[in-house]
């Protein structure tokens, strides 16, 4: 405050000058030479003159007594006025408005910590109970007959869609093609949508090469991208040769299932005729990375320990992964196949083939690996799609689930409630809301006050909740608590426009892949930046938030009014980072 005075004052004194030097001359005297004072007493000397003495010392009263006048003006009632101005401002108009919004913050907070604390408890329960998949639904190894041979094995599609995967689609191909399966009874199927005709050629070349070793692969082109990667599977399933097919495998390209994938899967179905699909827990090749994958593993990690582990084992649902899971080709069928109308494929197709009665089964002790986008553009394009494409379909099916006759009362109430309103809706509206802005305003509105429980016990059991799946993770959850409040901006953005459903909900891009080049971890420092990359990795929403948190801070801190400013400190310095694209592999390596 005092400097804004002051700059006021000097600003005054530039404007007053000339009329007071002109009052100053009209009523001076006769002259003989003296020098002029300034204002900053440094003398200047000139010809000696009465006229120049008694205008200086004029000038000089006129000033003192402007700014003197000016300065308790300013001290005594503008200053003033404006505090009882911003009192009665924050007291009848944004204090009414941040008390709403807190009541509403703390309902959805409970709701969120309700339903993380009862997936979390089913998941403990049946990790401590033993009740695993094969105890709950018939599982018996499929065993050659001597008469049947061969035939004993069902017939199994296994699709590998891609789009311009240079870097891993070798990956994926030989993971495929070493598949324990009677060579006769599986067909491997690379559904190419590449644009760079480079890779095509290579794609192509390397599934020539497996085709002569007398494995039955298929490589798949079309000619346009109509419906992305759903377009590419419902082509795929429209060839003669996979309507042959029981069951059809799925993996993208930078997935590799273990040899024995099938042979663990498909006893589930083949045993138990009401299971359309088995899902498979993700690992990652590249959790290692840097801090940014570390953090995503604690997500995905949860994601399929919890969620997807308390769904399959209480109403048989949940949402499909779009890889590493085996499905029921009369299942698919049945649900109306493979639509584009979001994009997320998969989840659409899971709660279509869950409405006309099919159960899912998750298991956790079935791994594939997988990889993480490690660059922060790649991870934001991830999430915007998985976020907008989750509210968009909890608008184009919520009042079909609502009318649907047959599945039962509480299992609608789950999927309306619990899988889309509370997870794809709520907790990224909940997350940037009260943890980016409410929080922040408070800290400005004394005259509001958020409970300890919704400010501190709420956000320390959800933390809780995670590292309990996570406890070798323990010691970086501080920066996952930080960094997944930046990324709510982003995802309650998606969120919004997914539920709106406006002129970009849906935008699709291909998350970057890195393959085998994360074993050059080093050579990343070396290569030059290019100044074009460097402009694009610079986010001017997060770099604008963390400026608002900068202020909301400060004055939390100058009136000493609780101490907000420390997590509002930290979480802005945790958008100047992410706004400045310091998160991630700063290169990319493709």
């Amino acid at each position: 405050m005092a400097q804004w005075r002051a700059v006021t004052l000097a600003m005054v004194v530039v404007v007053l000058c000339p009329s007071a030097a002109a009052a100053a001359y009209a009523a001076a005297g006769e002259s003989n030479g003296v020098y002029l004072g300034s204002l900053l007493d440094q003398p200047i000397l000139l010809p000696s003159s009465d006229l120049v003495a008694n205008a200086s010392r004029l000038l000089q009263q006129s000033i003192a007594r402007c700014v003197e006048s000016i300065y308790r003006s300013l001290d005594e009632v503008s200053l003033d006025r404006v505090g009882v101005i911003w009192r009665e401002v924050r007291s009848r108009a944004i204090a009414p408005v941040l008390s709403v919004a807190v009541a509403l913050c703390m309902v959805m907070s409970f709701m969120l910590v309700f339903e993380a604390a009862y997936m979390s408890a089913v998941s403990l329960g049946v990790k401590l109970l033993r009740r695993r998949p094969e105890k709950r639904y018939k599982w018996e190894p499929i065993e050659g007959d001597e008469e049947k041979g061969s035939l004993a094995f069902p017939m199994v599609l296994v699709q590998i869609p891609m789009y311009n995967e240079k870097e891993v689609y070798k990956l994926s191909i030989r993971a495929a093609c070493a598949l324990t399966w009677p060579p006769d009874r599986i067909i491997i199927q690379v559904l190419d949508d590449s644009t760079d005709p480079l890779i095509k050629d290579m794609v192509e070349l390397e599934c020539k090469a497996w085709a002569s070793k007398q494995i039955n692969i298929k490589y798949e082109v079309r000619s346009n991208r109509k419906g992305y990667k759903a377009g590419a599977l419902k082509k795929g399933m429209e060839h003669y040769y996979a309507q042959q097919c029981d069951f059809v495998a799925i993996f993208d390209a930078d997935f590799q299932p273990q040899s024995d994938f099938l042979m663990r899967t498909i006893p589930f179905l083949l045993h138990n005729p009401k299971i359309a699909l088995v899902q498979a827990r993700w690992e990652f090749v590249n959790y290692d990375v840097c801090l940014m994958t570390r953090i995503q593993k604690i997500s995905l990690d949860y994601h399929f320990k919890v969620e997807q582990e308390s769904g399959s084992s209480t109403y048989a649902f949940f949402g499909f992964n779009g890889t590493a899971g085996v499905w029921r080709m009369s299942a698919i069928n049945e649900a109306g196949g493979w639509k584009d109308r979001t994009t997320v494929e998969d989840m659409d197709l899971a709660v279509r083939a869950t409405l006309k009665g099919w159960k899912l089964l998750y298991d956790g002790d079935i791994t594939v690996k997988s990889e993480l986008p490690s660059t922060f553009k790649a991870y934001r394009h991830q999430q915007h799609r998985w976020t907008c494409g989750a509210a968009n379909l909890f608008r184009k099916m919520a009042w079909n689930i609502a009318i649907n006759k047959e599945v039962s009362l509480w299992k609608k109430l789950h999927v309306l409630y619990s899988f889309f309103f509370v997870r794809r809706v709520i907790a990224p509206l909940v997350t940037f809301t009260f943890y980016c802005i409410v929080i922040p305003i408070s800290s400005l509105v004394p005259e509001v006050s958020i409970p300890i429980w919704g400010l501190f016990y709420i956000p320390t059991a959800i933390t809780i909740l995670n590292a309990i799946r996570n406890p070798r993770s323990l010691h970086i959850m501080p920066f996952w608590i930080l960094f997944e409040n930046v990324m709510s901006m982003l995802r309650m953005k998606a969120a919004i426009v997914g539920v709106l459903e406006t002129a970009s909900v849906n935008e699709w891009v291909v998350t970057e892949k890195v393959g085998d080049n994360n074993d050059e971890k080093a050579d990343i420092a070396e290569i030059e930046p290019d100044p074009i990359e460097c402009k694009e990795r610079v986010y001017f929403p997060e770099l604008g938030l963390a400026v608002f948190l900068l202020l909301c801070a400060t004055y939390n801190l100058a009136y000493c009014i609780d101490y907000h400013y420390v997590y509002i400190y930290l979480q802005a310095t945790a958008f100047i980072i992410v706004g400045f694209g310091l998160v991630g592999t700063l290169v990319s390596n493709s």
